[in-house]
């Protein structure tokens, strides 16, 4: 029982929930590319969004279709404060980190990059596991000048993109990664490297470090098992000792690693994870990909060409808020002539009504179409329950659409007999009066004025009848002109 008491609370310590105000306080990004990049230059993005995980969109998607304007108008909702955007044209890939909502832009131009798969594949013991990426990364800037504007600020960037560190409240057992960017003064380039933190006990063989892993080792060539911890002559070549005082502390915490324990040193390796790139700074611009230029590696302006860009940069930017102050303005007018063509047609509807536009107590009432009612009058005879359901007619109660107008003034009754002829249980027809096509105005339209569902007419040497478009068709057949079974239905989009 005390077992199963024991990994439930290391099962409800893996599942901690992220403090919801350091989630906030924490920078996010977003990753992605514009335009056609490739499979391998895809398949990067991919690896650069596992490295900034947590705090970013690691299944982003982004259409061919979409601007930068669509992911800052997203940004802003969902906290991210730094894009991260690869491209590629016929000459150059090009990767741009840009902070939201204002800049700067920096770009860089990528030399030489590698896949985590390859520097996986090339590793006789990688290192790589799940649990790696639920904590955001360590950073660590080497040789970034401060002396020079351009890497300082570049510097700022790259340390603003990552969650800042509290040295005294921080667990080391939650720092399992490692991101280096390394400034080569010489070649003006910037290495990109990640890591995988491991930590290892120190002061001991490498035969104790396996039993204190969990690893047992095959004993069947030992005669006693001292000669396993005592012959060191059985270690193989790959698993030489790499360690010493240059990567040798004391731990100030306890670790969860097996055999790293407090007050005792342990020996701290790192393992490549990837992806590897090689970058160059190439420029630095004010706001989001269109302000000024700070930096260029290969360009450089003089003052009257600075100030001519500037200008340049003033007016455009004078005649886009020009154009849309008239845009607000013929969108304001045209809303007035609506609601002023509106209130038109109320006064000219309440005038044909024979009520004062002026009086703001009338209202207009319309009478409730009731399409039942309509057929008691029209055909003389109760109309059958499938032929206006319940949810059609609205039922008790139901709402029904307003401001519906009633056709019942203009159409024609029905001036012949008050009952429809009907057909007997024996299958007999019984008739008082035969068919007449002429009062149901078919000679002008050639259809009736509703639709009319009808079997078959009983009439001998009559000819059938149709009506225009399919509807309303009327078969002649045998018998003496006399009507066995016709419905009367009145569509609802006719009237």
């Amino acid at each position: 029982m005390a077992r199963k008491k024991g990994k439930a609370r290391k099962a409800a310590r893996k599942n901690l929930p992220v403090n919801e105000d350091e989630f906030k306080k924490a920078p996010h990004t977003f990753v992605f590319h514009r335009g056609v990049i490739g499979k391998n230059l895809l398949q990067l993005m991919l690896d650069m969004r596992r490295v900034m995980e947590p705090y970013t969109a690691a299944t982003l998607r982004s259409r061919r279709k979409n601007v930068l304007k669509d992911f800052v108008s997203v940004a802003g909702p969902l906290g991210v404060s730094h894009f991260i955007s690869f491209s590629r044209s016929d000459a150059n890939i090009n990767m741009r980190i840009m902070r939201v909502p204002r800049g700067p832009t920096v770009t860089f131009r990528m030399r030489q990059y590698c896949l985590t798969k390859d520097i996986q594949s090339s590793l006789k013991k990688p290192n790589m596991y799940a649990r790696q990426f639920q904590q955001h990364p360590l950073l660590v800037l080497n040789n970034f000048s401060k002396d020079q504007p351009e890497l300082k600020l570049a510097a700022t960037l790259l340390q603003n993109m990552f969650p800042s560190i509290n040295v005294h409240k921080v667990q080391l057992s939650d720092i399992r990664r490692c991101v280096l960017f390394n400034y080569d003064p010489e070649t003006k380039l910037i290495e990109f490297r990640h890591y995988s933190i491991k930590v290892v006990p120190a002061g001991m063989s490498k035969s104790t470090k396996k039993l204190m892993q969990n690893k047992v080792p095959n004993l069947g060539r030992y005669q006693d098992v001292s000669d396993f911890f005592l012959n060191a002559g059985q270690l193989s070549e790959s698993e030489a000792e790499l360690d010493g005082e240059h990567n040798e502390v004391t731990l100030p915490q306890a670790m969860a690693s097996r055999g790293n324990m407090i007050t005792q040193k342990s020996a701290i390796r790192l393992v490549e994870i990837g992806p590897r790139m090689k970058l160059q700074l190439v420029k630095i611009e004010e706001g989001l990909c269109q302000g000024e230029v700070i930096f260029h590696q290969f360009v450089s302006k003089t003052q009257d060409e600075v100030a001519a860009a500037r200008n340049v940069r003033r007016k455009k930017k004078q005649l886009k808020e020009n154009r849309k102050k008239n845009q607000d303005a013929d969108i304001e007018r045209k809303e007035q002539e609506k609601a002023a063509h509106r209130a038109k047609c109320v006064a000219g509807m309440l005038k044909k009504k024979g009520m004062d536009p002026t009086s703001k107590n009338e209202t207009v009432t319309y009478e409730d179409d009731d399409d039942t009612e309509y057929y008691r009058k029209e055909v003389g005879e109760e109309p059958d329950p499938e032929l206006f359901p319940q949810h059609q007619r609205g039922g008790p109660g139901g709402k029904r659409k307003p401001f519906k107008r009633d056709f019942s003034s203009s159409r024609k009754k029905f001036k012949g007999s008050s009952k429809p002829d009907t057909e007997e249980k024996g299958g007999k027809a019984s008739t008082s009066k035969p068919f007449s096509p002429d009062k149901w105005n078919m000679k002008s339209t050639g259809r009736p004025k509703g639709r009319v569902m009808n079997k078959r007419t009983v009439g001998k040497g009559k000819p059938g009848m149709q009506g225009s478009k399919g509807k309303g068709k009327v078969h002649g057949g045998k018998g003496k002109g006399q009507v066995a079974k016709f419905k009367f239905k009145m569509s609802k989009s006719k009237r």
